[in-house]
């Protein structure tokens, strides 16, 4: 008794009764345990007796097992016991019985029904369905793992759909005319074409692709449906240029013959040689690489046609036939019948799929506005695509002659194994791309690999012009040599790639379309380690100043995934760092010393300083300086004499670990601040003490991370400090809040590591391992005595600076600069100020109330006028007149140099007069204040 009453005071959970369900782990759902299930119904009737006569008629239209209506029964049970479930959550208890059914079914795989059918029985949208699951899943033990994955998937594919339908439409709307011309066959009417090419689609999309969640591989071959459909079409129907490029083709002969001795797929392709002007028109209009998606067509969508028997002889195919054929497809998977977009059904009843970024204002008598249409997903999609092309196009997928001769200097030349490398791992690329999109979309895989190959030489190029500045050598041998380095880089090269061909097209809505080609897919890829892939990430970042704002944000959540989870793994060289760092002769060292924690974390670090592990001595009292590697160390691997350590006999400190350990303490502290804004705001100081214990744990008890995530100890270390605090905080409690932080996954509470091969909720880890191993440390808390807090992490400035962050005009006055945004179509170049809308042209945020409207009405004649006189000018002369540098007296007044404003002119006047006249120097101006800043740091 006195041992398990010193267990509960030290914060364990008390253990629920074997009776209750919540005994499971939490990779089962209520009941979804085969050996409980299976005792509970041995001997059971055939037919159960349940009394709530609504349930019953349910589980018989969906023709749910006896297992599965007895473990719906139970879960409904538990559910509908929750405070506030049934209150404000539903309108009626029908559709939480539905999703009962459906959980217990996909748990024990006896899935009997379709997803559309369960809606129509229930009648909830996709929307509520969503929600209402969220609200149910407030216990760590009412959904598995494994249904979490199933709705999670679900919910991509509704996504996709969602913004595929969207763009369907509005490229539909662009070809194809509003009303029946009297030229148009009565058979062939504008209604059935869109009936017929989306049904094409959804079979196309079903059959030819494995990922069907893939957003840009998926609008390829739409494009190719609708290449295939315009070709069949009269051309009466057409608009242009659509149908002038019908009429070329049937003048030049007809669009698809039959030849002996010759495939499909050769007709094809020697069809889409000179046939192009079609395809080339839908490319052009939605920024789609023609190339892609001629292969797309040739490779796959004929291939396809083939086996659904389809013939462009035959006119267009029949609905009845390709519904049938959609329906096995459609029965198969037991998800969504797509076809009902085209009805607009409730039960697909469309979330935000246009996610409109910026409307354009109404037009005006006296203005003229330009019409930019929404950015939708697949836009934004197909315009980071283009972003990326336009850098990498005039790149080479050969090593430059900069390169080369940084390789000819090596002591030993890097080419054959740099050569043989990049080789080897397209293959293995191909190969895997290929397991997961489907043979046929191999050759996309290889195109992708060898943008990623350009990226990977122009950074490298980049990285060692750095270097060679910074150390004024030419002989990089042993970074060259190193092949860490080059597959780290090649890697990250890669996943830029992959990434921006496969982002989240809806990070604005707030949820997640990654792929199952997400990262960290291309570490098992190219069998790279996590750690070793941290080490690249920020100087890849720096080396490449073009990489758009939203992958160099993809890139730092690289970075802290491998922090929170990926480094952590048992073979990560991480614990072998660690362990050196240990076993330091004669010395007790830490990984890294709480002390650094108050200390600015520097980002001066370079690739060439993480992989060749550049070290410093150790610390002696009265000497808190860093002895700094020589130049001929990184360049051939011999350290000189003087930078030799005074105590050769000690090992020396690796600056790879000693870095990561700094950025896993900011990042883990500033989670950590984040939950307890949410739980603790009445109890602040519980936040240090915390933390205190969170990076004792990290520090000294890293043991516990293997194979475990960041924040399952953070969780337990909050619970661990609450409940020796007497603050009453329940798991449930921390879970349901720590769900709302960025970047989460229900994984993360429901399936803890326990022991090798043993998993449980973060209960059963807190219980049986957290508590156990730090129970004598968590209480000392409670005690009048309790252990020094930690210091907080210095937090700085994110290394990774956008060019699109407003500027703030210096001199203490409360005046932002917006640059100019991103262009609505990278082809066309950057925006000018007569594609812009009005409110985009200028946008000034000023720190102060202006308390009437006359002087809004003011700005806007000024702008106005500004506008005006910029266009005179512009016709006049060609030669644009030199920026004008904004200075800041003493009292924060400012004038122009070497110019004069109008007598009466108001300071703010003149300040807003000058803003667009400045707008690129303060750009330049932000980002060398960013270098000086790192100086200062370093110093």
């Amino acid at each position: 008794m006195t041992n398990r009453r010193e267990s509960y005071g030290a914060g364990v959970i008390p253990p629920k009764s074997q009776g209750r369900p919540g005994n499971l782990g939490p990779e089962y759902s209520l009941c979804t345990n085969m050996s409980v299930c299976e005792q509970e119904s041995a001997g059971a009737p055939e037919r159960l007796e349940f009394e709530d006569a609504e349930f019953v008629s349910l589980c018989e239209k969906l023709r749910a097992s006896n297992n599965v209506r007895e473990c719906a029964w139970k879960t409904w049970e538990k559910v509908s016991s929750m405070d506030g479930i049934l209150e404000g959550c539903i309108k009626n208890k029908k559709e939480l019985l539905g999703i009962c059914i459906l959980i217990s079914a996909v748990d024990l795989d006896e899935v009997t029904f379709t997803f559309t059918e369960l809606q129509k029985n229930i009648n909830i949208s996709v929307n509520t369905f969503f929600q209402l699951v969220k609200e149910v899943d407030v216990n760590m033990d009412t959904i598995s793992i494994k249904v979490d994955n199933t709705i999670l998937r679900l919910k991509k594919k509704y996504d996709v759909l969602c913004a595929l339908y969207d763009k369907f439409q509005r490229i539909f709307d662009q070809i194809f005319m509003a009303e029946s011309s009297a030229e148009t066959s009565v058979d062939i009417n504008r209604t059935l074409i869109m009936k017929v090419s989306w049904i094409t689609f959804l079979l196309a999309k079903g059959k030819v692709l494995q990922m069907e969640d893939d957003l840009v591989i998926s609008f390829q071959l739409l494009l190719c449906v609708f290449e295939y459909f315009i070709k069949l079409s009269p051309s009466a129907v057409l608009k242009e240029p659509y149908k002038t490029a019908v009429s070329s083709i049937s003048l030049n002969g007809p669009a698809r013959t039959h030849r002996r001795g010759q495939s499909r797929n050769t007709r094809a392709s020697k069809q889409m040689e000179t046939n192009t002007r079609v395809i080339e028109a839908l490319c052009k209009e939605s920024d789609c690489c023609v190339d892609e998606v001629k292969d797309i067509y040739v490779k796959s969508f004929v291939p396809f046609l083939d086996s659904i028997g389809i013939s462009a002889s035959n006119g267009l195919p029949e609905v009845e036939n390709l519904s049938k054929q959609y329906d096995e497809l459609y029965l198969k998977n037991r998800d969504l019948d797509a076809r009902l977009f085209l009805s607009q059904d409730e039960t697909l009843q469309q979330r935000d799929c246009s996610f409109e970024l910026e409307r354009t204002p109404q037009k005006t008598d006296d203005e003229e506005v330009n019409v930019i249409p929404p950015e939708t997903p697949v836009r934004a999609a197909m315009n980071t695509i283009q972003q990326l092309m336009v850098i990498l196009n005039s790149a080479s997928d050969s090593p430059s002659d900069i390169l080369i001769s940084y390789f000819n200097n090596c002591t030993v030349n890097p080419t054959e194994n740099i050569l043989q490398r990049i080789e080897h791992l397209s293959y293995i690329f191909r190969t895997r791309f290929a397991e997961a999109f489907g043979q046929a979309c191999a050759e996309i895989g290889v195109q992708r690999y060898k943008l990623g190959v350009r990226l990977y030489y122009r950074v490298m190029e980049s990285m060692l012009k750095s270097e060679e500045k910074r150390l004024s050598v030419h002989n990089f041998s042993k970074l060259l040599n190193n092949s860490a380095f080059h597959t780290s880089l090649l890697a990250c090269a890669v996943e830029v790639v992959m990434a921006t061909y496969g982002r989240s097209a809806f990070e604005s809505s707030g949820t997640s379309t990654e792929t199952d080609l997400a990262f960290p897919w291309i570490l098992y890829v190219f069998d790279l380690k996590a750690f070793d892939f941290y080490k690249v990430i920020e100087s890849f970042i720096k080396a490449e100043s073009s990489l758009s704002k939203a992958m160099i944000k993809h890139l730092e959540r690289c970075e802290h995934q491998i922090m929170e989870c990926l480094a952590w793994k048992p073979d990560s060289p991480f614990f072998d760092l660690v362990k050196q760092s240990k076993d330091r002769e004669g010395q007790i060292e830490q990984p890294e010393p709480t002390s650094t924690l108050y200390l600015p974390l520097q980002h001066n670090h370079t690739a060439a300083d993480l992989y060749l592990s550049p070290v410093r001595s150790p610390r002696k009292k009265g000497c808190a300086g860093t002895v700094r590697v020589n130049s001929t160390q990184i360049a051939d691997g011999q350290t000189s004499a003087a930078t030799q350590p005074r105590h050769p006999q000690k090992a020396q400190k690796s600056t790879s670990l000693s870095l990561f350990y700094k950025k896993v303490y900011r990042l883990a502290y500033l989670r950590l601040k984040a939950l307890c804004s949410q739980l603790l705001s009445e109890h602040p100081d519980l936040e240090y003490v915390i933390w205190t214990l969170f990076q004792h744990t990290l520090q000294n008890e890293y043991e516990l991370m293997k194979d475990r995530h960041l924040d399952q100890i953070m969780m337990c270390s909050m619970y661990g400090i609450c409940k020796v605090k007497n603050i009453d905080l329940k798991f449930k409690t921390i879970v349901h809040a720590y769900k709302d932080l960025p970047n989460t996954n229900q994984e993360t509470f429901k399936h803890v590591l326990i022991r090798e091969g043993k998993h449980d909720s973060i209960i059963v880890f807190y219980n049986l391992v957290f508590m156990q191993k730090l129970k004598t440390n968590i209480l000392q808390y409670a005690s009048t005595r309790p252990p020094p807090l930690s210091p907080i992490p210095h937090i700085p400035q994110s290394p990774y600076k956008f060019a699109s962050s407003p500027l703030r005009v210096p001199g203490g006055n409360n005046i932002y600069i917006s640059p100019l945004k991103n262009p609505y179509k990278c082809s066309e170049g950057p925006l000018s100020p007569t594609k812009m809308t009005p409110r985009s042209r200028i946008l000034v945020s000023i720190g102060e109330s202006f308390g009437t409207s006359e002087k809004f009405q003011k700005i806007n004649q000024m702008v106005s006028s500004g506008d005006r006189l910029l266009k005179r000018g512009s016709e006049v002369s060609n030669h644009p007149k030199p920026l004008k540098r904004l200075r800041f007296d003493i009292e924060g007044q400012d004038e122009a140099d070497g110019s004069k404003h109008m007598l009466g002119e108001s300071k703010f006047q003149q300040k807003l007069a000058e803003i667009p006249s400045t707008r690129t120097r303060m750009q330049k101006q932000k980002l060398a204040d960013g270098m000086d800043t790192s100086s200062k740091e370093e110093q």
